[in-house]
């Protein structure tokens, strides 16, 4: 990627819609999908984004665009960085498509929009198209409208989408209650059809890098779209979006130096959950990066100086990567010379010594961190993070923080009689405060998905960690 300094960032001239939800389950993301697929149709640049911290749409985005999605979370993150990851990632784009997440205000904190979409909205000068879960009501669909609009009347809720409508004829009734109460355009609808749902899964929905070929799926979507939605009044709507310049000093401004390090990425279909913008801030800051694939049986690439092995779903393929010892050896060798290495979520589970899938199964992963993951069908852990640093953390010294989410069907257990390692992290979410991840010489793995910019001298810090790993294996050389 090239990057833009943040003094050279101008106002984002293109188009702007959020797509958001009454809900959960209201259908934002396959009418996120749909909308996307049509517009590229009509030979538009089209920038994704999502709102929160999820890992998974994106990746459907990113399918469908063919430009990586990215997350926009405003907790996380903070205003500032939102506003100018937003310019960033539009500066050669005709449109932006954000996509919400859960129920249009739903954040950090029931009592404002903190880390809501709604808040997003307000920040970048949004216009929303309002998905609504149409089944089984008519009238009452205008008074879900209007309670949304009178919630919070300084939020620009331009139209409304009726999904899962049961007839053409259902439509114009939740059509003509909504206009007439409300006072703005319904646009479209979708009827409902269990043909186009999207998989759903443990994790939420099947990443899109699992399911081969999607181009016959958007291409459904986006006829369908086409006939029931006005296209071109959407496309008017989102013109009306405010120019969004960032201020301040730039997450992405020129670093004070830049250090000739090598970073192995682990990156398949079973480690696949990045932040872009992290591995854009390694870059920045002079880190080249390799990509390699455990689950293809590929081995730490020899030029690496540190390691980064992030989150996805390990547990889904834990025999093919049980199978892959050479991977797992030149891993341990790795680790245990001293090479920094960060491993998040997946990589975490990946690192111990077994992972137990729900049917009872067991199978040996890499046995770097004593202890074993098991699944479970229900929700182990859910929510942002704040995240401060333990002693013999380099990422984060006494006194400083990062921020990130937490969200997997696991536990981590150690076996009977077992000396537990140090922890990594001190993490404060909605439930309270608790220690989390694990210490082994420079390995710092856990649960936590961190996020660089919410504090990127941890960017650094890593990679002089990485420096100084390379300086001295050159010396022993």
């Amino acid at each position: 990627m090239n990057y833009t300094s943040h003094n050279e960032l101008h106002a984002a001239p293109c188009r702007s819609l959020v797509i958001a939800g009454t809900g959960s389950g209201a259908g934002k993301t396959t009418v996120t999908i749909g909308l996307m697929a049509a517009l590229r149709r009509r030979g538009l640049t089209v920038q994704g984004f999502k709102c929160g911290p999820d890992y998974i749409d994106p990746t459907y985005h990113k399918a469908v665009t063919g430009r990586p999605s990215r997350n926009l979370d405003s907790w996380m993150l903070g205003e500032e960085a939102v506003r100018e990851l937003y310019s960033r990632a539009t500066q050669d784009a005709d449109i932006a498509v954000i996509e919400g997440v859960m129920g249009f205000y739903d954040g950090k904190d029931p009592k404002s929009n903190i880390g809501s979409t709604a808040e997003i909205s307000q920040l970048l000068g949004a216009p929303v198209l309002l998905v609504v879960n149409c089944q089984s009501m008519a009238r009452s669909a205008a008074a879900i409208v209007k309670g949304f609009q009178l919630l919070d009347p300084s939020v620009r809720i331009a139209a409304v989408f009726a999904n899962k409508v049961g007839s053409v004829n259902h439509y114009r009734i939740v059509k003509e209650a909504i206009e007439q109460e409300c006072g703005i355009p319904v646009i479209g609808y979708m009827v409902r059809d269990e043909a186009l749902a999207m998989p759903e899964r443990q994790l939420g929905l099947v990443p899109s890098i699992e399911r081969g070929d999607l181009g016959t799926f958007f291409e459904e979507l986006a006829s369908r779209l086409e006939q029931t939605t006005h296209i071109e009044a959407l496309l008017e709507l989102s013109a009306a979006c405010d120019a969004v310049v960032p201020s301040g000093g730039g997450l992405f401004r020129e670093p004070e130096r830049r250090y000739p390090v090598t970073i192995a990425v682990a990156r398949d279909a079973s480690f696949s959950f990045y932040y872009e913008e992290n591995l854009e801030l390694l870059q920045l800051h002079g880190a080249n990066l390799v990509s390699f694939s455990p689950l293809a049986g590929e081995s730490v690439p020899s030029e690496a100086d540190g390691i980064y092995i992030g989150g996805g779903f390990p547990e889904e393929f834990a025999e093919r990567l049980s199978e892959q010892l050479q991977t797992a050896e030149s891993i341990r060798i790795a680790v245990r010379s001293g090479m920094p290495t960060l491993a998040e979520c997946g990589g975490f589970m990946y690192l111990t010594e077994s992972i137990r899938d729900t049917a009872g199964r067991s199978y040996p992963m890499v046995g770097l961190i004593a202890g074993h993951v098991t699944m479970q069908r229900k929700l182990a852990a859910l929510g942002l993070r704040e995240v401060s640093g333990l002693p013999g953390n380099y990422l984060l010294p006494e006194g400083e923080q990062l921020r990130g989410h937490e969200f997997h069907y696991s536990t981590y257990e150690l076996g009977e009689g077992v000396e537990p390692l140090p922890h990594a992290y001190e993490t404060k979410g909605m439930r309270g405060v608790k220690q989390e991840g694990v210490l082994l010489g420079k390995l710092i793995a856990g649960y936590t998905h961190l996020h660089f910019a919410s504090n990127r001298r941890a960017v650094v810090r890593w990679l002089e960690q990485c420096e100084a790993y390379r300086s001295a294996r050159r010396a022993d050389a």
